[in-house]
């Protein structure tokens, strides 16, 4: 039971957070024909079907298009900031949010090949196809276990309580679908959180949450999530 008291704890803070309980009421639904139109633009960074090419540029593919019209509307009011991201928002105004939101929403999420060590993780370990898949296996084993059960400890709590068994997210909640997320867009985006140069999250929860995990685990939760479909 102890195992679990992490994921009770944060549901049950979240259940008692009226804003998040009506987070979808406040999204209209998009036209997704016409969000394929506008998201032209987006390709360059997030892919055709929202399926980016490039590891550190999130999949939009399959996101709940609560979510994903939240960060836009923070990168255009300003309380999320992204050198990029913000002067492109701007030029969106709420229509174009729910199509995009809406085109991105109804594309199926492409799975990742399997994870293996950076080159420069550690040297010696990754040229050295034997120890790196063992090392590449306690990874997946730790995050799967983070992921699951959380980090009583340290009390770092389990992600499974707002992103679901299999990576799903919560749509209600506009918490985001995790699942085949590309490893090194949720270093980066972990790494953030717990730094706080990242901030724009419900009640300041994910600065709570990562600034307890060691450099470790959010290395091993990342690439266990990067695995989940």
């Amino acid at each position: 039971m102890k195992k679990n008291w992490l994921v009770f704890s944060i549901a049950l803070a979240i259940s008692g957070t009226a804003p998040i309980l009506h987070a979808e009421d406040t999204v209209a639904a998009g036209n997704s024909a016409a969000g394929k139109g506008k998201a032209s633009s987006c390709a360059g960074c997030h892919g055709e079907n929202g399926n980016s090419a490039v590891a550190t540029f999130p999949k939009l593919a399959q996101q709940h298009s609560s979510y994903l019209v939240k960060q836009l509307q923070a990168f255009k009011g300003g309380s999320r900031n992204d050198p990029v991201m913000s002067p492109m928002a701007m030029a969106l105004n709420d229509t174009d949010m729910l199509d995009i939101a809406a085109y991105y929403s109804a594309q199926n999420i492409s799975a990742n090949p399997a994870p293996t060590l950076p080159p420069d993780e550690d040297a010696d370990v990754a040229s050295d196809d034997k120890k790196a898949k063992e090392t590449m296996q306690a990874l997946l084993a730790q995050g799967s276990n983070l992921y699951r059960n959380g980090n009583l400890t340290s009390e770092v709590s389990a992600c499974i309580a707002c992103h679901g068994s299999s990576g799903e997210g919560n749509k209600p909640a506009a918490f985001p679908a995790l699942r085949s997320q590309h490893a090194d867009y949720l270093i980066k985006s972990l790494t953030d959180f717990k730094s706080g140069a990242r901030s724009h999250n419900v009640d300041n929860m994910m600065h709570m949450i990562a600034k307890k995990m060691s450099g470790e685990e959010i290395k091993a939760v990342s690439y266990y999530i990067s695995t989940m479909q």
